[in-house]
């Protein structure tokens, strides 16, 4: 026969008598604990996104509020939110964050340069280097400096526009690339079979190199939600590609250079250009300031 279970339970007892037990005043089961997560200082630019509504924006101020302290972030369409700074109230390159305030020390500073890479504050720009990144023209130049100018500067880079690239091949020769002093070359529209694509296959020297992206223009190299258009229009061939696009879209400018910088003032960093320039410009900046083989 089974005996009966007892309900009573002894108290536990040590070799001086009963045990005390302590317990901790948190009856949070530890499974559902929040992990510590890093502090975050609220930089200038710093490109954070808030967890609740998922608004993915960079850092443009931070206040006092009798609630505590806010911080204002600036999406890529220029538009501001107000968050208030609650601990793991932030995602950082995905991961949960709590945004604190700078410290008293000085002013914010950003902690990425517009490229994504880390920002150096206070260094200063290195002696230009021989070596050279042309591209094909000003509003080319303009949009580098706007993303890549930081790092240009560090590593002494000097960015230099032309005016189209059918004489390449004499203005490479011209240069003389070699070997402390390599050739970079953007060059727009560099497709498989176009006029681009054979001129860049002309160029042979091994301290030269010449990279594009596949864009007709360096206008459609940023990406259209970042100008607050669905997608660039198409032109027919035999128009003027820039007008075309002012007319397509309804831009009533002056004149192209006009249209232009309204769209390079929606670029805030490398985020809002497409992939295939990206890739070209890093490779670009990497040939040019290889050590010497």
């Amino acid at each position: 026969m089974v005996p009966p279970i007892s309900r009573h339970r002894p108290s536990p007892e040590g070799p001086s008598g009963p045990q005390s037990r302590r317990y901790s005043a948190d009856l949070t089961p530890p499974w559902k604990r929040n992990k510590p997560v890093p502090e975050v200082p609220a930089a200038l630019d710093l490109v954070v996104e808030e967890v609740s509504t998922g608004f993915c924006g960079a850092v443009v101020r931070v206040e006092k509020s009798a609630q505590g302290p806010t911080v204002t972030l600036e999406d890529r369409f220029g538009k501001h939110r107000v968050f208030p700074m609650e601990p793991r109230g932030f995602l950082l390159e995905g991961k949960v964050v709590t945004l604190v305030r700078a410290s008293a020390g000085g002013p914010a500073r950003p902690t990425r340069t517009a490229s994504g890479s880390v920002a150096v504050p206070g260094a200063r720009a290195r002696v230009a280097r021989a070596g050279r990144i042309y591209v094909e023209g000003k509003h080319d130049a303009e949009l580098i400096e706007r993303v890549w100018g930081d790092d240009l500067r560090i590593e002494g880079v000097a960015v230099e526009f032309l005016e189209g690239v059918d004489d390449l091949p004499a203005i490479v020769a011209d240069f003389a690339p070699g070997p402390d002093a390599r050739l970079g070359v953007l060059v727009d529209h560099l497709v498989p079979g176009s006029k681009e694509w054979r001129i860049a296959q002309s160029v042979t020297s091994g301290h030269a190199l010449v990279v594009g992206h596949p864009y007709i223009d360096i206008w459609e190299a940023v990406k259209p939600s970042a100008v607050g258009i669905e997608a660039w229009p198409r032109v027919p061939r035999g128009q003027d590609w820039k007008t075309g696009v002012c007319r397509a879209l309804g831009w009533r400018v002056a004149n192209t250079g006009e249209a232009w910088q309204h769209i390079l003032s929606r670029v805030r960093t490398y985020k809002d250009l497409e992939p295939e320039l990206l890739g070209r410009v890093e490779e670009l900046i990497d040939f040019v300031t290889a050590p010497p083989e």
